[in-house]
């Protein structure tokens, strides 16, 4: 080997070494390198208190093994597996495929069409606190708007909906699937509108119009973005305590209490952090591959949009 490769030889180690570090510092150098790490510290420190305290903190206040056969034992635990269970999976699945179903009426043209979008819209939009609290009270077996409506024009003593577990979670479901579906239903609007118009002309030259043009052009297309957002849904759903802590607040005598709702309970109103925590961390097993099948798809696929 002769001199001249011998000093490159012994080079190569330091130039991978400067290579990466100036990829690291990605082109920034002395004050500029300052300032970028002046103005990261803030948001590192933010990620750090409100994200990786808060979720650390919890799985360690649920970590303590007695808690879980505690949980186990207590027969309103079961009963809200089962609610959750009922909850997430009508609510979620009824809501993605009503609100796909709609996107395609939405697309009609019509200054009528986007007035109505407008109104359909609106539940979304309002918070969920006077939204629930109004279904609550449209409920109501004594003074809701419903029942007094019932018996004004039809002479018919309507049913206590809040007082019976099959009428109560119907009403939680009913309810989370009237607040959320708008949003899912814009999403699919957007989708569909990225779908090159040409494919619909093709398909109408080659004879299919109707249902045979939803089913092989707009379902084919659109189902990467239908599963994608039904996990993502789910994965939200799963969390959400709003309809049934507002609606129903989880009567008659707890039975439609779900995991979330449960857990506040558990934490708040006879003072068990920690049992309250152990009852929302039994959604895990369930939501950890949900989410890693979601990041599968988001990494592998392109979502349509």
């Amino acid at each position: 080997m002769s001199t001249t490769q011998q000093a490159l030889a012994t080079g190569r180690p330091f130039v991978a070494a400067r290579t990466r570090h100036s990829a690291w510092h990605a082109g920034l150098f002395g004050t500029d390198f300052a300032w970028a790490i002046a103005f990261a510290i803030p948001y590192a420190v933010m990620f750090f208190a409100f994200v990786v305290y808060p979720i650390g903190y919890g799985l360690w206040l649920g970590s303590k093994p007695s808690l879980y056969p505690e949980l186990f034992s207590d027969p309103r635990f079961l009963t809200a597996v089962l609610n959750t269970a009922l909850y997430v999976g009508i609510g979620v699945n009824l809501k993605m495929v009503v609100a796909f179903l709609l996107s395609g009426f939405f697309m009609r043209k019509g200054w009528w069409v986007k007035s109505l979008l407008l109104i359909y819209i609106l539940p979304w939009a309002i918070p969920a606190l006077p939204a629930y609290m109004s279904i609550h009270w449209l409920l109501n077996g004594q003074w809701g708007f419903l029942d007094n409506a019932l018996w004004m024009l039809f002479g018919i003593n309507g049913p206590i909906w809040l007082n019976s577990h099959w009428l109560g979670l119907g009403s939680d479901i009913a309810a989370y699937i009237w607040k959320n579906m708008p949003f899912w239903t814009v999403i699919f609007i957007a989708g569909r509108m990225a779908i090159p118009q040409e494919l619909y002309e093709a398909a109408d030259m080659d004879g299919a119009t109707g249902l045979r043009r939803f089913r092989h052009v707009t379902v084919p297309l659109l189902a990467q973005l239908y599963l994608v957002s039904t996990l993502l849904s789910t994965i939200w759903t799963l969390g959400d305590f709003n309809a049934v802590f507002f609606v129903s607040g989880g009567g008659p005598a707890m039975s439609t209490e779900v995991l979330a709702t449960l857990g506040i309970r558990y934490a708040f109103t006879i003072a068990d952090p920690r049992l309250g925590v152990a009852c929302v961390m039994c959604a895990l097993p369930l939501l950890i591959p949900i989410v890693a099948v979601l990041m599968h798809k988001l990494r592998t696929q392109e979502v349509q949009l």
